[in-house]
């Protein structure tokens, strides 16, 4: 492994690379889900978590211009001196680099109304194949000359360049924020609730859905007593001057299958809501060895995905919690299985993740919505997209990197 400490050092790697055909695999925190940042035989380990400055802040102009190794909250912690925020919120946001986030175009629980880091990338600063540098993009809100090169560097992985800097969108700082929790008698409730939250007129920020296996996991870790309330948790909040309002319509649209609807403007509060959220994973993991997946459906489609994500468990005969952003229709089914005899994952359990990604394509939907494809999921990738447009894939990549040394084995 080689630890960057600046760009120039990261080009002389990569012309290294280029020069002696070494594979080139660049990495951040670690944090990624789906292989994407493995070392393979042979390859260089390129880490980039030192390239960690934050350059500049315009709160004019709403932008940052941060380096590769930035951890995502100390960017929004920066952001928030100036009455900013950075909206992409992944779950790992305490750990996980803004580079790390860009090359698998991370989400996280503030998507439903703000997007993806697609959505916040203005421009990107590339190390190519050769070594050249190059920024693609514009510091601009607005521009369209040319083809939308940042965008095709977002979610490429580290295939196509290795990203050592961007510009990125700040947003005004919400002013006020109300927060609602409603717990269901069935999950198939909760994604019926979804579904009333989506026709309401409501955009809440946040609309996080957990499966009773997961808030009995979280009261085991936490001491709290959620799964006595009920089978499904739903967390929704809403920002901006009219919070309070818009919190109200998702309450009314709550409780229309809910058991249980309470809400708060109180962020401390709003804080412990969120926060047993982001424990649902650290608590499950405490339970034996996850496969963490990933896909998204038509927020329409929820309640039968869900249902027929327990049908899986049930068929297969091993435990899946399920929790996720359900304002975009992202789901997290995490498998739990106990190592088999020769300390793998037991057959029985990728069997289920197969069934989930077969289940994802039937319902319209994707088999990865903000984990990546890295090297566990190319093969369902590849059954998504069909074959045309993984030609076209291969192309561009052939394009930037024509030797193929930049993560080879990752993506499709």
């Amino acid at each position: 492994m080689i630890v960057a400490r600046d760009v120039a050092e990261v080009r002389e790697v990569v012309r290294r690379a280029a020069r002696e055909r070494i594979p080139l695999i660049a990495r951040g925190a670690g944090s990624g889900l789906a292989g994407g940042a493995v070392a393979t035989d042979g390859a260089i380990v390129l880490d980039l978590s030192g390239l960690d400055r934050i350059l500049a802040i315009d709160p004019v102009d709403g932008t940052a211009h941060v380096e590769a190794g930035v951890i995502t909250a100390d960017l929004d912690r920066a952001a928030r001196e100036h009455d900013l925020i950075f909206a992409p919120d992944p779950g790992s946001v305490g750990i996980s680099t803004i580079g790390g986030n860009i090359a698998t175009n991370a989400g996280g629980l503030r998507g439903a109304k703000y997007g993806v880091t697609r959505d916040a990338v203005l421009s990107v600063d590339v190390v190519l194949a050769d070594g050249s540098l190059v920024r693609l993009g514009r510091p601009t809100i607005k521009g369209v000359t040319g083809y939308d090169l940042a965008g095709l560097i977002v979610g490429s992985e580290g295939t196509l360049g290795v990203v050592v800097g961007a510009v990125v969108r700040l947003l005004p700082r919400p002013r006020r924020v109300a927060t609602a929790s409603a717990f269901f008698a069935t999950l198939e409730d909760a994604a019926t609730a979804v579904a009333a939250v989506a026709v309401s007129g409501a955009r809440p920020a946040v609309l996080e859905i957990l499966d009773g296996a997961t808030l009995a996991a979280i009261d085991d870790a936490q001491g709290t007593g959620l799964r006595a309330r009920g089978d499904a948790l739903l967390v929704a909040q809403t920002d901006g001057f009219g919070a309070e309002e818009e919190i109200a319509v998702v309450v009314e649209a709550l409780s229309a299958t809910a058991s249980a609807v309470d809400w708060t403007a109180d962020e401390a509060e709003a804080d412990r809501l969120l926060a047993a959220r982001r424990q649902a994973l650290p608590a499950i993991e405490r339970l034996g060895r996850p496969l963490i997946e990933d896909i998204a459906v038509p927020r329409s489609r929820l309640a039968e995905a869900i249902r027929r994500i327990r049908a899986v468990a049930a068929e297969r005969d091993v435990p899946i919690f399920v929790f996720g952003h359900a304002g975009d229709g992202n789901l997290h089914p995490i498998i739990v299985a106990d190592a088999d005899e020769d300390g793998g994952i037991p057959e029985a359990a990728h069997r289920a993740a197969d069934d989930i990604f077969a289940l994802a394509l039937e319902l319209g939907g994707t088999v990865t919505a903000e984990h990546g494809v890295g090297r566990l999921k190319r093969e369902w990738a590849r059954r998504e997209l069909g074959e045309p447009p993984v030609l076209l894939h291969r192309r561009i990549k052939d394009v930037f990197d024509p030797d193929g040394i930049l993560n080879p084995g990752s993506g499709l």
